[in-house]
Order: C-alpha cells, then sequence, then structure tokens
C-alpha cells in the first residue's frame, strides 16, 4: 500500500492525470507535501520517525477533515537537511541546496498543472528556515502561488499537559512526544528496552540557547553521546494516542484555513492612502 497511512482518496499519487486535468477549482484544492527525514534518533528509535510522524498526522487529519474540502497529500519527501545528526551512523542528509532545488521543482511541477494552494509540512527540527526561504521565493516568482510553510508541531495542540517541564523545554529529540507517538503509530519499531534519558548541558544565566530566540549553531554530538536529547523511558502508547489525536486536530482545522485562505493584496487597492 503506497500511501501508508494517507486515506487513498485523499493521496495524490494515486490520481491519473486526467483525473487532475479535469478537476474543478483547482486554484483552491490544497495540496500537502510532507518533509520528514532519515536521521539518527538514539538507539531506541528508527531513522524514519520524522517522516513517519509528519505522514501518520496528515494522515489522520486527512481522515477527519470534512469530504466537501479539496486536499491532497503528495508523495512523502523522506531526506532532509539533517546534517547536525551526520556524526551518527544511518543519517542520509541532503545539502540545503540541494533541498532547496527539490522543493522548488516540485511546487514549480504542481503550479504547472494549475495548482495554487501548498502546504510544506515539515516534520524535521532542522529545516524550518528552508521551508521559509522556498515558500517565500515561490510567491516572489509567482504572485498567485499560495505556499505555506508549516511546523508539524506548531499546530494547536495540547502534547504539553502531557509532558514535564524539563521535556517541554529541552526535549526536542527522540524524547517523550516523539517515542510516544511512535509507540502509538509504528510500536513495532521501537526498542524501548535500548531508551536512555539525556538531556543538554547548556550554558547557565545565559541568554543563548538552542533553539530559541538567541540561538547558537550546534550539532547533536555537542550535546549528547546517546543522540538524544529528552527522556524516552517515560513514553507511553497511551501519550502518543493522544498526542496523534491532538496533533491532527490541529492540523484539520490547518487545511481548512487554507482552502478558505485569500492572499491579502494591498497594493491592487489603487484608491487607499496610508495612514
Amino acid at each position: 500500500m503506497m500511501h501508508s497511512f494517507i486515506p487513498p482518496q485523499r493521496f495524490f499519487p494515486y490520481l491519473t492525470w486526467t483525473d487532475i486535468q479535469a478537476m474543478p477549482n483547482k486554484e483552491n484544492i490544497v495540496l500537502i507535501q510532507p518533509v520528514g527525514a532519515i536521521e539518527q534518533h538514539g538507539p531506541h528509535l528508527p531513522l524514519i520517525v520524522d517522516a513517519a510522524i509528519g505522514v501518520a498526522v496528515l494522515g489522520k487529519a486527512l481522515e477527519k477533515l470534512d469530504a466537501s474540502i479539496p486536499a491532497y497529500a503528495l508523495a512523502p519527501l523522506y531526506y532532509g537537511k539533517s546534517n547536525e545528526h551526520w556524526h551518527f551512523p544511518g543519517t542520509i542528509a541532503l545539502s540545503t541546496q540541494t533541498l532547496i532545488s527539490t522543493l522548488i521543482e516540485i511546487a514549480e511541477s504542481v503550479y504547472r498543472a494549475g495548482f495554487r494552494k501548498l502546504v510544506l509540512m515539515n516534520s524535521h527540527g532542522g529545516q524550518p528556515q528552508v521551508m521559509e526561504i522556498v515558500a517565500r521565493d515561490l510567491h516572489v516568482k509567482y504572485e498567485d502561488f499560495l505556499v505555506f510553510p508549516l511546523f508539524t508541531w506548531r499546530v494547536p495542540h495540547t502534547v504539553n499537559e502531557l509532558l514535564s517541564p524539563k521535556e517541554q523545554q529541552l526535549g526536542i529529540h527522540a524524547g517523550d512526544a516523539e517515542t510516544s507517538l511512535m509507540l502509538s503509530i509504528l510500536p513495532e519499531q521501537v526498542k524501548m528496552q535500548d531508551a536512555v534519558a539525556e538531556y543538554p548541558l547548556l550554558p547557565e544565566d545565559s541568554l543563548l540557547s538552542m533553539e530559541g530566540k538567541l540561538p547558537f549553531a550546534w550539532t547533536t554530538r555537542d550535546l549528547s553521546r546517546s543522540g538524544v536529547l529528552g527522556d524516552p523511558t517515560v513514553a507511553t502508547k497511551e501519550k502518543g494516542d493522544r498526542i496523534l489525536e491532538s496533533v491532527s486536530d490541529g492540523w484539520v482545522k490547518a487545511i481548512a484555513d487554507i482552502y478558505k485562505f485569500r492572499q491579502p493584496q494591498a497594493w491592487h487597492n489603487r484608491n487607499s492612502t496610508l495612514d
């Protein structure tokens, strides 16, 4: 089943070219490009975590989405810019330029087919900035192309209610949330007997942080010997089920908002005056 977690009727690659040619109102159809990574996630999780989480969340959201909203998942892009993890065997990393070029060429392909709304649904924390650069450049080049660089975990959700304060702050990779979610969607690929907790030792009394407003550049081996940044030992399938439901609910709302979205065009109003 090539569609994996995606409902087959929502899987873009199952369409024919004549299906696509005959689609009405293509400018408002929402296409979603899942972007993940193949990278180490500690000794207990498989390399596919980010890609699997993105596709599972999107699939659950598309199951829940009102049937009257036309939205389709493109084939997942499993590889990403993962060079912060490449000291750990198994990580496969694209360069920034390769990922940018790949996303732009995918986007231009769907644009040529008449689609005008594309979501870059990124599930890897090392590449949100790449999505933002691609989205802006595409919209500058094609003014009627609406591109949304969204991070899987940034829709409204209640995940933090399930995590400790320390995990909320520092559990950014292979910790409680990701491990719980993997126990929900791919439990046979999780080796809980190998799970270890490890948090980074960061500068104290400093404005600088890993991913805050004033970040410093880092690779994973700078911060962790195991490849884990968090505590996966407390993860459970029950938490994972709740995380999947909550995050997918957020995506249902996001997709519906994108379907209704119209690009602001202040420059069209020639009679407007500036305050």
